[in-house]
């Protein structure tokens, strides 16, 4: 009797994991970016539909070069001392934000529930 009861419950933890492999695989990917300066939302982008491209951002004699490909985020140029943020490379969904301390420069995925609070131009 107990043989079978632990059968059982080893079936169903592994259904349940699989249950959850399953949701996580099938949950969406983010997308929506935000490039953040002093708490304040500069540009914010759903990567999934913009076209690949690069800008400047100036911050006093100083500016990141930010571009985007193939629906990812980097900053590859930067003109600060220790260009963290250039070697940090491409954005991805499971890694910390891209951070430019010098330059006060945030770029990070959007938090799920919040709207997008400034448009790229």
């Amino acid at each position: 009797m107990k043989i079978k009861v632990l059968i059982a419950a080893a079936a169903l933890i592994f259904v349940i994991g699989i249950a959850c492999r399953i949701f996580v695989l099938c949950s969406p990917s983010k997308s929506i970016v935000n490039i953040v300066r002093d708490g304040e939302v500069l540009y914010s982008f759903d990567l999934s539909k913009e076209e690949n491209r690069s800008f400047v951002i100036e911050y006093g004699d100083s500016s990141n070069t930010v571009e985007i490909k193939d629906g990812k985020i980097r900053v590859s140029e930067a003109e600060c001392p220790d260009k963290t943020c250039v070697r940090t490379g491409w954005l991805s969904s499971s890694a910390m934000p891209i951070v430019c301390l010098p330059n006060h420069l945030i770029i990070e995925f959007a938090d799920e529930n919040s709207e997008i609070d400034a448009l790229a131009e």
